[in-house]
């Protein structure tokens, strides 16, 4: 049987009134921007709707790519935490953090607290890159979120967390298992710089020197598939979904997840993508499967 492997993100739960004090800061150009647009764009019904279907799924293991809050406001993390216990344990589900999640500073602590076992590898130590080992899966978990000035929401990873990426692929890669990147920023985007991750051409000189089997990302809340460079002339496909939430009459790509089917074995992986998605009734229907390779 092929293991099976859900990808959703950017869920943007809605955001409860924040504390006066919480608006001095970053904070209120973003509350404002919620109540004015984003809050018209993101759905909890449709997020409730795209869940209920996953479930139906019974996928084996969960990834979410970041965004779950939108200010990371001290009472935004709780909501958070009951979202991610809904789709199921901290050990069929696995998180990474995106930009808003990490707004302003005090995000990365909130976000530690509520929703660590989530994003904890398989050491038991909280930080990143992580690893999680699930089935033929070695589940590889990064961090993009990093406090920005307004107007920005830009993602970094680091030199640090690069060069810690590129060993443990390397050591993965012997281990002779399935390597999934887990992301929030694209590596490739169409968005403006103002959006993008700021040492993308670093990440992917690592994807171009060690490999990898799969990378999911989120942010940019579209369907998208590009093929990054690996080693010896492979080829790397970078995955991104719309947001978890977004509403069919009002976001240019409504709600959808991705399925993907993993089976095989080291040099003879197949790896089948499916994409299930909500219209405008509000039934969610399945695109065409497409096969990654394999």
């Amino acid at each position: 049987m092929p293991f099976t492997l859900a990808h959703l993100s950017d869920p943007h739960l809605p955001t409860p009134a924040p504390r006066l004090a919480e608006l001095f800061s970053k904070r209120v150009t973003g509350y404002i921007n919620w109540r004015r647009n984003r809050r018209l764009i993101h759905d909890r019904a449709v997020l409730d709707a795209l869940t209920a279907d996953l479930a139906a799924r019974k996928a084996d293991h969960i990834a979410v790519t970041g965004d779950i809050v939108n200010i990371a406001a001290a009472a935004e993390f709780a909501p958070g935490a009951a979202w991610l216990a809904s789709l199921g344990s901290a050990h069929d589900v696995s998180f990474v953090p995106g930009n808003h999640d990490i707004y302003v500073a005090a995000g990365g602590r909130y976000a530690a607290q509520a929703w660590g076992p989530y994003m904890t590898g398989d050491s038991g130590g909280l930080g990143f890159p992580y690893v999680r080992r699930r089935g033929p899966l070695a589940l590889i978990g990064l961090s993009t979120g990093v406090p920005t000035m307004p107007g920005m929401a830009t993602g970094t990873l680091g030199i640090r967390q690069i060069e810690a990426l590129v060993a443990l692929l390397g050591d993965l890669k012997n281990q002779h298992v399935f390597r999934v990147v887990l992301i929030h920023h694209p590596p490739l985007s169409e968005a403006g710089w103002h959006k993008r991750l700021t040492d993308r051409k670093r990440l992917m000189r690592a994807i171009a020197a060690v490999g990898a089997e799969l990378l999911l990302h989120g942010h940019d809340h579209r369907r998208m598939l590009n093929w990054l460079a690996g080693p010896a002339g492979t080829r790397v496909p970078a995955v991104g979904v719309p947001s978890a939430s977004a509403s069919p009459a009002t976001a240019k790509q409504a709600a959808a997840y991705n399925l993907y089917f993993i089976d095989g074995e080291p040099g003879a992986w197949s790896c089948q993508m499916t994409s299930r998605g909500i219209g405008r009734g509000g039934k969610v229907s399945e695109a065409q499967l497409l096969t990654l390779f394999g």
